[in-house]
């Protein structure tokens, strides 16, 4: 046995030994009619950041409070311990005169991680440190499992991430980032609520996968006998929504694709995307920069952020360049003059890259390169235009140049945030690059398209000229969080289960 397994044995007994003494401690309280998890209400009058905030009158005024025992320093006959609630931590004076000889020796025997009321008085120590002088305490919750040492907190992420609820309690921190999180969707809605945009709501489970290209979650429904899929995308159900009449729509939720996992990826993660009649990708364009500069100004006060030791200006406007003259600019190879399939397939064999049989084409190969040697060069904010047709089978062609689409997405930090076109209203030309996706699906693309008749028939009705924009919720946050990671914005994201967890 290594040192390292040593170690972990012996804190796992010790771990039980505390665990044993704790629920000794609340059988000890059962068996004295005094069972805290009978308790089903405490009246509080107010939290600790509303005493600090408003000590000056408060000052000697009576107060009830609770929260989690998270210090403790008993000292004979008196002693203080800090509690944390919602929003603070404050700490208190606890006193055998003011308790009573029982009330104080069983406060003495509360553990760090117990949940408590506290009844008393507004002061200020010698100290000049404000807090509850206690007149009553009341055991509200007995913690049976302790808290990570104090003086090293909870800092191994895996475990972080499994137990999120410890997390919260003993890195502060983590709280703010989702408090945060929460201002930045609410922002949003209210941004396109503002523009006109209407919330709806539309199908997780689909019949059929479609909207994005990506491998699907297969579940399976009962009463129907029949295979369902986790939505990768709303985009269709949204755009039948524009056909049906509305004008401006958006939804914000949960999207599902069965992929791999790292710092940008986790299978369930939160999109906002919205639809807009009779506008174009400029348009999108337009209110994607606003957008993000509006949440960016209203959450932090500012548009210029730093991101991971990077200086980011979110200003608008931001720059806008062709797929074609981004790869142009960083490596010298210019597409335009490449016109057939077999010259870059050539060009791509020169430069090593391995291109796979099914995506032999032009298109194809253009957003290769793209992704190769230009994506991680685009630190400011920029928006990639006029992407291939090949790899946009649901956006309108560039009537310049049928073989590219009006399509965008934006890169900041190196990596993707959004994705817009104007969308494909045209139902043959839809179709028959439907038809194309399904033949890459049988040719071994998990992540092509499937067919929707229904959506061809819904575009045969008319949909009019429409801008949409996709936006990945979970990679703001990040930006604006300055967190490294998508497993640091989600509150519970997704985890191979071990044994003993």
């Amino acid at each position: 046995m290594n040192m390292n397994e040593n170690n972990e044995e012996v804190q796992e007994v010790d771990m039980n030994h505390l665990i044993k003494i704790r629920r000794e401690k609340l059988e000890e309280l059962q068996t004295n009619g005094r069972n805290p998890f009978e308790i089903t209400k405490y009246e509080r009058t107010h939290t600790a950041g509303e005493i600090k905030n408003d000590f000056t009158n408060l000052e000697e005024k009576d107060v009830s409070v609770a929260g989690r025992i998270i210090a403790k320093r008993i000292m004979g006959k008196a002693s203080f311990c800090t509690i944390q609630d919602c929003d603070e931590k404050i700490q208190s004076y606890v006193s055998i005169n003011d308790l009573g000889e029982d009330a104080y020796k069983e406060f003495k025997t509360y553990d760090i991680g117990d949940i408590i009321g506290i009844k008393g008085f507004v002061f200020k120590t010698k100290t000049e440190e404000i807090s509850v002088h206690a007149k009553e305490v009341k055991l509200l919750t007995k913690s049976l499992r302790p808290l990570p040492e104090k003086f090293h907190g909870l800092k191994d992420p895996d475990l972080r991430y499994r137990q999120r609820y410890t997390d919260l309690i003993v890195n502060p921190e983590v709280k703010k980032t989702f408090e945060i999180r929460s201002k930045i969707i609410r922002e949003m809605r209210n941004f396109l609520d503002s523009k006109g945009y209407i919330e709806v709501e539309t199908p997780i489970l689909n019949t059929i996968a479609g909207g994005a290209t990506a491998k699907p979650f297969v579940t399976h429904h009962n009463a129907l006998d029949i295979d369902m899929y986790l939505r990768i995308a709303p985009e269709l159900y949204l755009k039948r929504l524009i056909v049906g009449g509305f004008n401006k729509v958006y939804e914000i939720g949960r999207l599902f694709r069965n992929e791999g996992m790292d710092l940008k990826h986790n299978p369930e993660f939160t999109s906002m995307e919205l639809y807009s009649a009779y506008d174009d990708y400029n348009d999108m364009m337009d209110i994607t920069e606003e957008m993000v500069a509006t949440i960016a100004k209203n959450i932090l006060g500012t548009t210029k952020i730093n991101y991971q030791g990077t200086e980011i200006d979110l200003t608008p406007s931001w720059k806008r360049i062709s797929m074609i003259d981004a790869i142009k600019e960083v490596t010298g190879v210019d597409f335009n003059k490449i016109n057939t399939d077999e010259e870059a397939i050539k060009l791509a064999e020169e430069r090593k890259l391995t291109v796979e049989d099914i995506k032999r084409t032009r298109g194809n190969i253009i957003n290769m390169f793209f992704e190769e040697y230009v994506e991680e060069t685009l630190i400011q904010p920029t928006f990639i235009c006029d992407y291939p047709v090949e790899v946009s089978p649901l956006t309108k062609r560039k009537p310049s140049d049928p073989r590219l689409t009006e399509r965008f997405e934006v890169f900041i930090g190196g990596r993707e945030y959004g994705n817009a076109y104007s969308e494909l209203n045209d139902p043959i030309d839809q179709y028959e690059r439907f038809k194309k996706q399904v033949e890459a699906r049988e040719a071994g693309d998990e992540e092509a398209n499937m067919m929707d008749e229904d959506f061809v028939q819904a575009l045969e009705i008319g949909l009019p000229p429409t801008g949409g924009l996709g936006m990945g919720v979970d990679r703001l946050i990040m930006l604006l969080t300055d967190s490294a990671s998508i497993r640091d914005v989600l509150l519970f994201p997704t985890m191979k289960p071990i044994n003993n967890i």
